[in-house]
């Protein structure tokens, strides 16, 4: 309950008892979230009024303040049937002090730099920029929001599943008299996901209500609370190993980890877990582990599906740059579709902290000379190109330290590319590669660690790279043919009708930007082994990629063994929608470009891909896709060291805390059902699920056996999906999960479930068995 909603009509006292419940909310869940007394969550709570920021002549004051949730942001409107608004800090994605936005760049003076901060939203909505009275002021709102967001990003499955049900007890707590109603307990079940009849939850309100008072309060809603999370499944599995008077000693959870988990830990790592995870201190004394330990060890990141071995850098990243998997954006200015949305440097750091590690700049001609990006020809809006380099220049490095590619495709007259060179040069300093390393011509790529903290440029050349070495002048030119370009266009785009004799200009500032990253025309295999240097790249529009990738795939995994290949989707997708990342990564192609702006499948794969290795942007290809000597074809699938089949054994037993697909409904009850999917080569693609439980989100339970045959593990991806199944119409989406197959650990795990747009759904979980078995 939030104390901030339209209060019911009270008497002094009353108010005044309702205001020391809320303060003593607040004070719990600050407690809960490691936070108490804590002198920016106390500023936070309080709250006061911030100068909102729409436009140069919008700008209103708005009182603003965390409810006693800690979960939730409420503000004043001024509108007319809406007395308040408030958003969860859930759906942000950070906050930033001072002008970082474009709204503030643009709407307010520098003089006030060290006064304003931004909420930053993740999706597609807009910013909350904000200017407060004092500087002071300011770093209390940022300290005190970060602080928050990072405590409820840091707590364990457990703990958000105690603050979700606290919560949405005290919401159902109408009277807000700290007691619960039969009528109260039924809008909390509601809330919480299940459907009962009312014979089950009078049956259930008579079993906690011991003092018969017709009300559950103190120790009766605390029973209430034990009976409602009481899980079954892990009842059964701890008494299977629980054999030391009812609890588990360290041999048994010794037993329990090899056995089940099929972990090859010793007896030393038995009494870690025990400290780490037990509540009871005889039960640590005694070195036991009880039932509430057993369910927090469960619960934490060392039960995840996802190995925690494989959550941090693990990876060599000393091999060549193009023996790895590139994180890449497609039309990454653009925050929503190619036809008329608009164009932001926010899309770039959306981007960029997402682990991107290649973008892409449309550049045109702009107005007083200066190069603007944005979709040409269209109606999406334009952003000036300095903007944008600023911007990545701030944002580039800041979740990984591996370089990041900046993909040009240029469209400016030779005197504003010689503005973007400027900017270039000026804007990135010495993060920007202008020079090859070494002091020799390099024969191939130099990896990820050694370009740390690197921009690279790609884009046309006048030259060829040995240029940077001999100076020699007479190759110089000051244009490319068309053919050279022609890799660039997009699909829509209009063509020269003579290509041979076409020519575009170049500036010698910009094409000597450009290193390890020329781009090329493609002719085919032959011709780029017998006359390109490792430099030298394609890019490929997604028709002509499949059909390689498909015809000739063995042929196009030897190319990218020596060569970056670069795809992206075709122009026809003017909604912005993505393809099919995996048939490319099958045929060992780097820079697999998507729209990041757009939440799909395809997007889901990425970040899966991607999850692995500290989400750095850079994952290494399996050593089949970089050995000369291999002959894999992912579409004929031969014996060779690709081949480790695995047999995938897994259970879907249950799931915990889902959310509600349509919230504003509180009648409104999932019927969940666990789709899961395999994408890797062909032979492994596959897809099964579970029946649909009616009316049960809370802890609906499936207990359904699947079994997965997986040829080439290392490139397998495992997807969890979870819907909310419905006979009339298509099921809407609860939650999804993907994972690398290899990244997966065996036995009992849980499976964290993600919203559409890639975000953590802190509550709510899969749990599942899992066996991998050589087949």
């Amino acid at each position: 309950m939030s104390c901030a909603r339209k209060p019911h009509k009270r008497t002094k006292s009353q108010e005044l008892i309702y205001q020391e419940q809320c303060k003593n909310v607040a004070h719990e869940n600050g407690k809960r979230i490691g936070l108490e007394g804590d002198p920016d969550l106390q500023f936070v709570l309080k709250g006061g009024d911030l100068l909102k920021v729409k436009s140069r002549s919008w700008k209103k004051t708005r009182y603003f303040r965390l409810n006693e949730d800690c979960k939730t942001v409420w503000q004043n409107t001024s509108k007319k049937f809406k007395s308040d608004t408030s958003f969860s800090l859930e759906d942000v994605e950070h906050v930033r002090h001072g002008r970082q936005t474009e709204g503030l760049q643009k709407y307010t003076d520098s003089s006030i730099e060290d006064r304003c901060f931004s909420i930053i939203f993740k999706g597609r909505r807009n910013n909350l920029d904000l200017i407060a009275s004092t500087k002071e002021e300011a770093k209390h709102w940022v300290s005190g929001l970060e602080k928050v967001i990072n405590s409820m990003y840091n707590l364990n499955r457990q703990q958000n599943s105690e603050h979700w049900i606290y919560n949405c007890m005290r919401k159902a707590d109408k009277n807000a008299d700290n007691k619960m109603s039969l009528k109260e307990l039924k809008h909390f079940l509601r809330q919480i996901n299940i459907e009962v009849d009312d014979g089950y939850a009078e049956t259930l309100f008579k079993k906690c209500d011991t003092s018969n008072s017709g009300t559950l309060e103190g120790s009766e809603i605390k029973h209430f609370y034990n009976l409602l999370t009481y899980r079954q499944e892990i009842d059964v599995i701890y008494g299977k190993y629980a054999h030391t008077d009812g609890q588990m000693s360290s041999s048994n959870l010794l037993d329990f980890l090899q056995k089940e988990q099929r972990e090859p830990v010793s007896l030393d790592y038995v009494h870690k877990l025990i400290d780490k995870f037990e509540v009871d201190e005889i039960a640590k004394l005694n070195k036991h582990m009880s039932k509430d330990g057993f369910l927090m060890y469960l619960n934490h990141e060392e039960s995840s599906i996802f190995n925690p071995a494989h959550k941090a850098l693990y990876q060599d990243m000393r091999q060549p740059l193009n023996h790895y998997f590139i994180s890449s954006s497609h039309n990454t200015y653009l925050m929503e579709d190619q036809l008329k949305g608009p164009s932001s440097t926010e899309a770039y750091i959306k981007a960029l902290t997402k682990g991107c590690r290649c973008v892409e700049l449309d550049c045109w001609d702009g107005e007083s000379g200066e190069p603007v990006i944005y979709h040409g020809h269209t109606l999406t809006s334009k952003v000036l190109f300095k903007d944008v380099i600023k911007a990545i220049k701030e944002y580039a490095f800041k979740s990984s330290q591996y370089p990041v590619i900046l993909s040009l495709e240029n469209h400016c007259t030779t005197e504003q590319q010689k503005i973007m060179a400027h900017h270039l040069t000026s804007i990135l300093g010495s993060a920007l590669l202008t020079q090859p390393l070494g002091h020799n011509m390099p024969t191939t790529f130099p990896g990820p660690e050694e370009l740390k903290g690197r921009f690279l440029i790609k884009g046309k050349r006048l030259n060829k790279l040995d240029a940077a070495f001999n100076n020699n002048t007479s190759e110089d030119v000051d244009s490319v043919s068309e053919e050279d370009e022609a890799a660039e266009l997009k699909e829509g785009e209009p063509k020269p009708k003579d290509k041979t004799s076409k020519k575009i200009k170049l500036a010698k500032e910009l094409s000597d930007l450009v290193i390890y990253c020329k781009s090329v025309h493609f002719s085919n295999f032959e011709h780029s082994r017998d006359n390109q240097a490792f430099y030298e790249m394609a890019s490929f529009k997604e028709s002509k990629a499949m059909n390689l990738a498909e015809n000739s795939a063995t042929a196009f995994i030897h190319h990218n063994m020596d060569k970056l290949s670069r795809i992206y989707p075709a122009g026809s997708r003017t909604n912005s929608s993505n393809y099919n990342p995996v048939p490319l990564w099958n045929a060992g192609c780097q820079i697999v470009a998507l729209n990041f702006q757009t939440p799909c499948k395809e997007m889901d794969l990425n970040q899966a891909r991607f999850l692995p290795n500290a989400k750095c942007g850079y994952i290494l290809k399996p050593e089949f896709q970089r050995d000369p000597g291999s002959q894999f074809d992912p579409i004929n699938l031969s014996v060779g060291p690709w081949l480790q089949k695995k047999t995938l054994h897994l259970m879907i037993i249950s799931a915990q805390q889902l959310p509600k697909i349509n919230k504003d409904k509180q009648t409104s009850i999932v019927d969940p059902l666990v789709r899961v999917e395999i994408y890797g080569v062909p032979a492994d693609n596959a897809s099964k699920e579970t029946h649909h439980i009616v009316n049960n989100g809370f802890n609906p339970m499936w207990n359904t056996k699947f079994q997965f045959t997986v040829h080439v593990p290392e490139l397998a991806l495992v997807r969890f999906v979870v819907e909310d199944y419905d006979a009339a119409t298509h099921n809407d989406l609860v939650g999804l999960y993907t994972v690398p197959f290899t990244s997966m650990q065996n036995g009992y795990r849980h499976v964290p479930l993600l919203t559409k747009r890639g975000s953590l759904i802190p509550s709510a979980g899969l749990f599942v068995h899992i066996m991998i078995l050589d087949a």
